[in-house]
């Protein structure tokens, strides 16, 4: 077995190879002078493991070239963040299923796909060889075990990842809760735990992704209000777009952090573990 990976999990795809006490191999990339992509495998195995999220268009023409690269062997295909997985309907005439093409054509020449908490567990219908999605729950829990805080009130932006929310508290047996938005006014809503009370104590926000980070900034500015002691927020996938990191802790929130799906400054944690019991549960 051998991983290799793209320029955008090289760190990520060296502790997959760690976990799993095989080699990893090296890629040489270069461009083209009219900017198509190039790249090189130093070596390949009849079992390849592939390592690559993707942020944007030129991760996934590299992912493409990794596949044609290992023709031949058993590719077992591991997209930590995938992109586009938020667009799985149509909410305009003459749109495409977004994440439905990307998973059709990663399906392509690969024996099987592992996805990490992917933004809608629907899309996994979409691929055309078996898939799993691994979730990290358990390793926020235990790197939130790590933390100075005292029994936090571990919160969910709102339902929908209520569960997520939960699976993260059990780890430390905090309690949970998730955001509830209500109108006020024409012009004035009110966010605020649905159930426990966030005066007084530690809040750490959960979710599978921190995008631009303008709903949580404006929940952290609320929950201030309501009398947190402090607010922290850790995502699985950290995009942070448009100044989002700068934005939240300006804005009052003690820490960002996220794993290494996307490999940021404030990745915390690790993918690593899990991606490695779903390649070793090899379904």
């Amino acid at each position: 077995m051998l991983v290799v990976s793209t320029e955008y999990s090289q760190i990520l795809a060296a502790n997959v190879a760690k976990g799993l006490d095989c080699p990893l191999g090296g890629v040489k990339f270069s461009r083209f002078p009219d900017g198509e992509q190039y790249l090189r495998l130093s070596a390949t195995d009849r079992h390849m493991v592939i390592v690559g999220s993707i942020p944007e268009a030129d991760a996934l023409i590299q992912i493409l070239l990794l596949v044609d690269a290992c023709e031949g062997a058993e590719i077992t295909l591991v997209v930590p963040y995938m992109g586009y997985a938020r667009q799985d309907k149509r909410f305009h005439e003459g749109e495409p299923l977004s994440a439905r093409v990307i998973a059709r054509v990663l399906s392509t020449g690969v024996s099987r796909v592992l996805t990490v908490n992917i933004h809608d567990r629907a899309v996994l219908s979409h691929f055309h060889v078996p898939v799993r999605d691994a979730s990290l729950a358990g390793e926020i829990g235990r790197y939130l075990e790590k933390s100075e805080f005292s029994s936090p009130l571990v919160l969910a932006p709102d339902e929908g990842a209520a569960a997520f929310a939960g699976q993260v508290a059990a780890v430390c047996g905090w309690e949970t809760d998730h955001l509830e938005k209500t109108r006020i006014s024409g012009n004035e809503v009110r966010m605020a735990p649905r159930n426990l009370e966030a005066k007084g104590r530690d809040v750490v926000i959960v979710d599978d992704i921190i995008s631009t980070g303008g709903t949580l900034a404006t929940a952290v500015a609320m929950l201030k209000e309501q009398g947190a002691r402090s607010v922290s927020s850790v995502c699985v996938h950290g995009v942070l777009a448009e100044g989002a990191y700068a934005r939240l802790l300006s804005g009052g929130v003690r820490e960002v952090a996220c794993s290494d799906t996307l490999e940021r400054a404030c990745s915390r944690y690790s993918a690593a573990g899990a991606v490695v019991d779903g390649i070793e549960g090899c379904w």
